[in-house]
């Protein structure tokens, strides 16, 4: 079994679910008590959100890397970065390090495929909505459109993760906005959605919607589930 490294912290909250995820899915598949081989290095979420907002993305991405360097010394065989927005950075952190980061686009994008969808409503931090590192890659390299909100949309689903997920509130009323927009983004041509940001999939659950549900946390952690079992 190979070790697999997490970089998170962005926030706790969801890197609990990674965490969680990848020992049941190992237990599942290798029985007994079995369980992953994983290193973690969980960073200070404050810090990183003022420099997100700051714009300071040239030093988020020195702290990632030294982080992820960490995690490679320790043993770790590839890396997951426990959060849709810092792929922003996963170019830079892998240029530090040796061992792959398993990049969340590419099984979600598989998992998309699998349904024979080529539209998808995404939704994930203002970063992760409005700047291309994500919709490009989903684009170029999968061949699946990605839509996101309107403005005013945008802002509520960016609030409601920093202001509530991150802080592990669960607030019925946001969960209503969510699919108020997610519905928006269906009459816009979304046959699925994409769960963007690693909180979302607190709030949201496949059984809220009709339409499919590719949670990224979720799919993240399987994938690394595969990749440690892989020969």
């Amino acid at each position: 079994m190979k070790t697999i490294g997490l970089l998170g912290g962005m926030s706790w909250e969801s890197t609990a679910e990674y965490y969680r995820i990848i020992n049941q899915g190992v237990r599942s598949r290798v029985g007994g008590v079995n369980s992953a081989r994983v290193v973690m290095y969980s960073v200070e979420f404050a810090e990183i959100g003022r420099l997100q907002n700051a714009g300071r993305w040239d030093d988020l991405a020195d702290m990632l890397a030294g982080a992820a360097v960490a995690i490679e010394q320790a043993g770790a065989d590839f890396l997951l970065i426990c959060t849709n927005t810092m792929h922003k950075l996963a170019d830079p952190i892998q240029s530090r390090i040796d061992i792959p980061i398993l990049h969340i686009v590419d099984p979600t994008a598989a998992a998309i495929h699998t349904r024979g969808i080529k539209t998808v409503a995404l939704l994930g931090t203002r970063f992760t909505m409005e700047e291309d590192f994500y919709l490009a890659r989903l684009e170029r390299e999968h061949g699946i459109k990605g839509i996101v909100p309107e403005t005013d949309d945008r802002a509520i689903i960016h609030r409601v993760i920093y202001e509530e997920l991150c802080a592990g509130r669960i607030e019925d009323a946001s969960r209503g906005e969510y699919l108020r927009i997610i519905q928006t983004l269906v009459e816009r041509g979304a046959q699925g959605v994409i769960l963007g940001c690693t909180e979302i999939g607190l709030l949201i659950k496949p059984e809220d919607l009709t339409l499919p549900v590719f949670d990224t946390a979720h799919i993240h952690a399987i994938a690394a589930v595969e990749a440690a079992l892989a020969d």
